[in-house]
């Protein structure tokens, strides 16, 4: 009996170690060439299609005879600027444009100052609104329902604009289906301050830049973008002051919450879902200029910020509406599904290190050239030709290189802190922007208890009629909910 239980131990490791997991394979040149070459395909393909579809792409022309003019436009401002005199640049560059009507839309604590800074412009055509919060969405709808022109240009309060930009901004909307037209954009350089300001101010620079590149690129291809740029872009205003628009631009809800942050992105995808058409005018014509943040943490809470917007924005795409999978299929793969593997800090090294182990039968000169081919193409070109414009245009930004490979990998840290703090909708880089902020993520009201849809036999016709999957019936119900809930009083709670 002793025997028998003094050798347990070694039959028990008999028993587990055969079904503990082999690693055999990472001795394999064969894994290390499959491993190199998904990961290959997977990250460059888009971005050499991306730039041969970048290249060539072109702006809509200007029309001989246009649909639309200057005065068929009307430009909305939501803003919360505490200094209403440093908003004057600005809105006299939108002026120059000479559109139907500005509407400035802030809260009320500020709106007499707004209202004064408004009137000292001269003009007559500059009407200042007022909501109960700081809240873009809430800003936007107190201004929409007032809109009388056929075109609704919305701006953010620090962009300056070209003498043109609503000429080519309007050329796009010769095509019916069109529903939306952005701008190129750029940042305002600053060139005497000192070095860590003017880093920060490259970062931002370089961030722009990168998004004009994928922007055009994947509009080239099949007219698509995971998001439409709210510091300028053009809209039929029809669609902006739809009835089913302007509730569920309001009542978006994110888990179990009603969220009011992420405006450009909820707005790009009614787009998509109701199958308007999108394009950029990438003209330097139509080039704005706009101001991102120039000190470490307040860029890098803009990072978060924006991090988390894409995180929800595209799992929404994918996964809760899916219109993209049909619609924008390279989108789907080059955008929307890169955000869920897209971490260069992970698959950088990865991708060298998978390099060297699948030429270990080479001989060592061809195993370091293949290794150091890698190695250029890597650092020497994917990380660099995005960056081209801004580099033509001010050719010592490239002792910014380094720095921008550097925040490259660090932002893959952001990427994942902003998804473990999806809840969080802090504005984060500007403290008078988050005086609501308990307002941008509600909990979702509940059901009454005395309201409630009857079930007759219309509402059983209406539901079985329906052919998209998706009743009248609950459509109706979602109007008459969103009618009754909409002025109950909030109850704003804690993120």
């Amino acid at each position: 009996m002793e025997t028998h239980f003094g050798n347990l131990p070694m039959r028990l490791c008999g028993v587990l170690v055969p079904s503990l997991p082999s690693f055999d394979f990472l001795n394999s040149t064969t894994f290390w060439a499959y491993l190199f070459w998904i990961l290959w395909l997977h990250r460059y393909v888009r971005l050499l299609v991306h730039c041969l579809s970048h290249w060539t792409y072109k702006s809509k022309p200007l029309p001989a005879n246009p649909k639309y003019t200057n005065q068929d436009v009307t430009v909305v401002v939501p803003t919360i600027h505490d200094n209403p005199e440093e908003l004057k640049p600005s809105l006299r560059s939108l002026l120059a444009c000479n559109p139907a009507c500005l509407y400035l839309v802030t809260p009320y604590d500020k709106f007499e100052a707004l209202k004064k800074a408004a009137e000292q412009l001269g003009v007559e055509n500059v009407q200042v609104l007022s909501n109960t919060i700081a809240n873009k969405r809430r800003q936007l709808c107190e201004a929409i329902p007032s809109i009388e022109t056929p075109i609704t240009v919305l701006a953010d309060d620090d962009v300056t604009w070209p003498s043109k930009m609503l000429t080519y901004l309007l050329a796009p909307f010769e095509d019916d289906k069109m529903g939306g037209v952005g701008s190129c954009q750029r940042v305002k350089r600053v060139w005497y301050e000192p070095w860590s300001t003017r880093i920060w101010n490259w970062l931002g620079a370089a961030y722009i830049e990168r998004r004009n590149f994928e922007i055009t690129a994947t509009h080239n291809i099949d007219g698509g973008t995971s998001c439409m740029s709210g510091r300028t872009v053009a809209y039929r205003t029809e669609i902006l002051k739809g009835h089913d628009f302007l509730s569920e631009f309001q009542n978006e809800k994110w888990g179990e919450g009603t969220l009011n942050t992420d405006d450009d992105n909820f707005i790009t995808r009614w787009l998509v879902k109701n199958r308007w058409k999108t394009w950029i005018q990438y003209d330097p014509e139509c080039e704005l200029e706009t101001t991102l943040e120039n000190s470490m943490e307040l860029f890098v809470l803009q990072c978060i910020r924006w991090a988390r917007s894409n995180w929800r924005s595209n799992w929404t795409s994918l996964f809760i509406e899916g219109h993209v999978w049909k619609q924008q299929m390279w989108c789907t793969y080059a955008l929307h599904i890169a955000t869920f593997t897209s971490l260069a800090f992970l698959v950088d090294p990865l991708l060298l290190l998978s390099c060297w182990q699948a030429t270990a039968d080479w001989d060592t000169a061809q195993r370091e050239r293949a290794f150091w081919a890698q190695f250029i193409f890597m650092f020497g070109f994917t990380k660099v030709v995005k960056l081209v414009g801004l580099f033509k245009r001010n050719p010592s930004d490239i002792v910014f290189l380094p720095v921008s490979i550097i925040f490259g990998y660090f932002h893959g840290l952001i990427k994942i802190y902003a998804l473990l703090t999806l809840r969080t909708t802090t504005w984060g880089s500007r403290p008078d922007g988050d005086t609501n902020n308990d307002s941008r993520l509600q909990p979702l009201p509940k059901p009454s208890e005395y309201v409630a849809s009857p079930k007759s036999k219309e509402h059983s016709d209406l539901t079985a009629s329906s052919a998209s999957g998706i009743s009248d019936g609950f459509k109706i119900r979602q109007k008459v909910w969103g009618f009754l809930t909409r002025n109950q009083p909030e109850d704003p709670g804690k993120i």
